[in-house]
């Protein structure tokens, strides 16, 4: 065996600390690097007694050490230039031996032996702690539940000894323990029963509609004939006389002076079919041989709408609220003679869970339904439902508001009726055609709105 190291003279503080925890437990390949700061040195052993090892390092470093008499085998190592606290701890680790510092000395022990020692150690120690004479205390609740606060108290607080038990009447803990555990689940119980603060949600619907509608429209009445008793045959036998007029039915003059010759067949029917304003104009000939009737139809309209819901509701941090108006649509079914009545939601309905925050914001789980009959589309007297809803989770500052919710719906629409060839005219096609244009606008907006209500102390 040979030694090549110099005496470093070094404290036995200062070796303990260079030595580090030697354990059985592999070491975890993230962890940082041990560093090493002892002297370097060369070490060539073969069949050296273990125990002979411990002390020479021992004697030449200074140190206080005390082999535990279990403590068996030899040393097999060679190494050059290496710090010689990384020496002694890979001769501990290699013979699976740990350390542990009493005052000035460092005992040298296998780790199943530490293992053993600092078990019955914690043993002593929490054998000690649970001696005493226990003691019942009363907690009597204000906010929080005691049946929820029970178990959260008998993990925390109380120790193998302590018993709790939960007195729902008065919603009162009754905590039996030793007095130190009582102290620290009165602690508890004073940290977590306290009034939680309220958060208001107001929620805006905003529902606005555009729509534009024009059409113009024309009629043409045409009654000509031709008669002797017109003066205007044709000098032929056949044919002597004849007629030619309108077959979209007849437009009867307003005069009630005209007779029923008058009466023009209708040849062009172009109509707005709900005009708001008319104009008609009728010629004819002095012998009643040729009508023309004329008939211009005009529609324009324009309407805005503009509907706005604001429910409101309040609750606790944490709980969820729901609020519901409106009206329950019955539904008949008839099932094997049965007639059966379910009856359908129509409401606007708001149902929120809040969550306060540290940073004094509100997340919010929202579900917002606005359901509206639409009684103009009724089938069999059922009248269908007009749906907008959202179903979200937001982040928003204490009295922010922000949108969680938007549609915007657009139609144009138009269409052209026309009398073939005529209808084409430059300039006159006008007066044989049919034109309408339309235009719908639809936009929903949902904002909502969280206001923190803290209570006063």
């Amino acid at each position: 065996m040979s030694w090549g190291w110099a005496r470093t003279g070094t404290a036995l503080c200062l070796a303990v600390a260079l030595l580090g925890a030697v354990d059985a437990a592999p070491r975890d390949p993230q962890a940082p690097v041990k560093k090493y700061s002892g002297a370097p040195m060369d070490l060539d052993l073969q069949g050296a007694d273990l125990r002979m090892v411990l002390r020479t390092f021992a004697e030449t470093n200074g140190l206080n050490i005390v082999i535990d008499p279990t403590v068996k085998g030899t040393v097999d190592i060679k190494l050059t230039a290496v710090p010689w606290d990384q020496a002694l701890d890979i001769i501990l680790r290699g013979s699976k031996l740990g350390y542990v510092v009493e005052g000035t000395v460092v005992r040298v022990a296998p780790l199943a032996v530490l293992a053993d020692e600092e078990a019955d150690r914690r043993k002593l120690t929490d054998a000690q702690a649970l001696a005493g004479t226990l003691e019942v205390k009363t907690f009597a609740l204000s906010y929080a539940q005691a049946a929820k606060l029970e178990p959260l108290i008998k993990y925390a607080a109380l120790s193998t000894r302590g018993e709790i038990r939960v007195d729902e009447r008065t919603n009162t803990l009754i905590v039996r323990d030793l007095p130190d555990r009582l102290a620290a689940a009165q602690l508890l119980i004073t940290t977590l029963d306290r009034a939680e603060p309220q958060v208001e949600i107001e929620a805006q619907i905003v529902q606005t509609n555009h729509d534009a509608a024009r059409e113009l429209g024309v009629q043409w009445g045409v009654n000509g004939r031709v008669a002797p008793e017109l003066g205007n045959t044709t000098s032929l036998a056949f044919p002597n006389n004849g007629a030619v007029n309108g077959r979209l039915g007849t437009q009867s003059p307003n005069d009630p002076r005209a007779s029923a010759l008058e009466a023009l067949g209708t040849a062009i029917k172009l109509p707005v079919a709900t005009p708001t304003s008319a104009l008609g104009l009728t010629t004819g000939a002095i012998n009643g041989a040729l009508g023309l009737d004329l008939a211009l139809s005009a529609l324009q309209r324009s309407g805005k709408g503009r509907i706005l819901s604001t429910p409101k509701v309040t609750t606790q941090n944490n709980h969820e609220a729901e609020m519901t108006q409106g009206i329950q649509i019955p539904i008949q079914t008839v099932a094997n003679n049965t007639v059966t009545v379910q009856f359908k939601d129509a409401a606007l309905k708001l149902k929120v869970t809040p969550q306060i925050t540290a940073a004094n914001t509100v997340i919010m789980q929202i579900e917002l339904e606005n359901a509206t009959p639409d009684f103009t589309r009724s089938i069999n007297n059922i009248p269908p439902i007009d749906t907008q809803r959202a179903l979200t989770r937001v982040q928003v500052p204490d009295g922010a508001t922000t949108v969680i919710g938007g549609i915007v719906v657009a139609r144009d629409q138009s269409s052209q009726d026309k009398t073939p060839g005529l209808g084409n005219l430059p300039l006159l096609g006008w007066l044989f055609r049919h034109d309408a244009t339309q235009s719908e606008s639809r936009e929903l907006l949902i904002f909502i709105t969280p206001r923190i209500l803290r209570s006063r102390p």
